[in-house]
């Protein structure tokens, strides 16, 4: 490394296409696919409903990735819809969502994943009881510490463990769908009669079945957040979207008619753990096999979450949004460690009260709010700078209905049944821009923070990262 004390430091391009796939294949396969569809099934009302839920879920990820393909060719860098809305909305809207960002949605889905990975991890050793909540959030706060320290470490070291959780999970997915087939094989199809039967059409409840399915599809647009990470991005990033995107989509409806061959829709609707409903009633006393495989495939998940939400973090710093120390990388190892010691931080304090389904639908809430504003800004670049180069482009008609499909997935919770839980959502985002004057645009405090990235810089043994790479 150079000497010289001015040279800032680059994060290296570390990701290749295998890493790429196994980044948003492997945080996208969470504990969503072994928590939701049950979710998913109640709230739709029938099995051929739940299957047309999933397979809607997938193609509007799939829709929304090939969208985001095309922005993360355009602005190559890393940050995701937080880059994308400042170089297109501006400041303002852009610090709004790092504001819910950083303080409430990447926390709030750091500790989903990590209550999953910890509710299935120790409920072998609970088989007569539900586990203490204080064993299971010790267990989730352990998980999130030990990734923050992997991650902290090493680039390559991270995505080694999301490679190794990726296949895990796959031969995990593989097992239930081999299942699905050997009892379908059998003639058990009596749970596929009247398929649409009951299903439920009003907007409320197809608005939070697919939030709940959309949950289980969340990190599709991961790779977007380390484009600066990227080998080649112009290449492997529509290339990872393709190939990841589809192999979930197939396997979450092979997934779900497993599920749906094995049990009935009453008793998949009742069952807390679906997995080890599915594990008992196929492979009797081997069914604590499917504990153990929910417990890894959402840490997997939780891993490609931790690699990603630090960048953004790193990012909003680099652009004055957060404070400095954030945008600053180790200087031997090259890792946003600041950013992702934070992250840690506010992910454990979220922890402390979390919920799974409240986190579920928020969750869902404002994310989707804010990809409809990103894809607003790809439609803006289309009509206003044609110019820009576009190694990866899509029909402008792909955004439009992204955009549509997010507008009615942010209304629909609220239109048939408002509850005040949304309107105290949208006031937390709405206050970012509040934050925003004080503490941006005036800079209040700079000289305390300053001695506090001093001190903190020298303590963490880190310094400035190059934007430019």
């Amino acid at each position: 490394m150079d000497d010289d004390p001015k040279q800032k430091l680059s994060l290296k391009r570390e990701v290749g296409l295998m890493g790429a796939v196994s980044l948003i294949a492997g945080t996208m396969i969470g504990a969503g696919i072994f928590m939701t569809p049950q979710t998913v099934l109640s709230s739709i009302g029938s099995s051929g409903g739940s299957l047309m839920v999933w397979a809607a879920c997938g193609l509007l990820t799939t829709l929304a990735s090939f969208c985001y393909a095309e922005l993360g060719t355009v602005i190559r860098e890393s940050g995701g819809e937080y880059i994308y809305i400042l170089r297109t909305s501006g400041p303002v809207v852009a610090f709004m969502l790092i504001f819910s960002s950083v303080l409430f949605v990447r926390p709030a889905g750091i500790a989903g994943m990590a209550l999953g990975f910890a509710q299935y991890a120790v409920a072998p050793f609970y088989n007569d009881c539900p586990p203490p909540v204080l064993v299971v959030k010790c267990t989730a706060a352990a998980a999130i510490v030990v990734l923050a320290a992997v991650n902290c470490l090493n680039v390559r070291l991270s995505m080694s463990v999301q490679v190794f959780f990726t296949f895990t999970k796959l031969v995990a997915l593989a097992l239930i769908v081999g299942g699905g087939i050997v009892m379908l094989a059998r003639g058990q199809t009596e749970n596929f009669d009247n398929a649409f039967e009951n299903t439920n059409l009003g907007i409320n409840p197809i608005g939070i079945a697919f939030y709940q399915g959309l949950w289980s599809y969340d990190g599709w647009n991961n790779l977007n957040y380390v484009t600066e990470e990227l080998k080649r991005p112009e290449v492997n990033l529509p290339r990872a979207v393709v190939i990841a995107i589809s192999m979930v989509t197939g396997l979450y409806l092979l997934v779900n008619i497993s599920y749906l061959t094995v049990m009935t829709p009453r008793e998949l609707m009742s069952s807390s753990a679906v997995a080890v409903t599915w594990g008992n009633k196929v492979l009797g006393s081997w069914g604590w096999i499917m504990s153990l495989a929910a417990a890894l495939s959402a840490f997997g998940s939780l891993n490609g979450t931790f690699f990603s939400g630090g960048r953004v973090c790193f990012v909003a710093a680099r652009e004055g949004h957060m404070p400095d120390i954030l945008a600053m990388a180790h200087v031997r190892r090259l890792t946003p460690s600041p950013a992702l010691i934070f992250t840690t931080i506010i992910s454990l304090v979220v922890l402390i009260p979390g919920d799974f389904q409240s986190i579920v639908n928020y969750f869902s809430f404002t994310a989707w709010f804010f990809y409809g504003i990103t894809l607003s800004g790809l439609v803006y670049l289309k009509i206003k700078k044609p110019e820009l180069p576009r190694p990866y482009k899509v029909p402008i008609v792909l955004p439009i209905l992204v955009i549509l499909a997010a507008v009615f997935l942010v209304l629909a919770p609220i239109i048939d049944k408002p509850e005040i839980e949304y309107l105290y959502v949208t006031l937390f985002i709405l206050s970012g821009a509040l934050v925003y004057v004080p503490l941006i645009h005036y800079k209040l405090c700079p000289g305390l923070l300053t001695k506090l990235t001093v001190f903190l810089q020298l303590i963490l043994e880190v310094a400035p990262a190059d934007k430019n790479l």
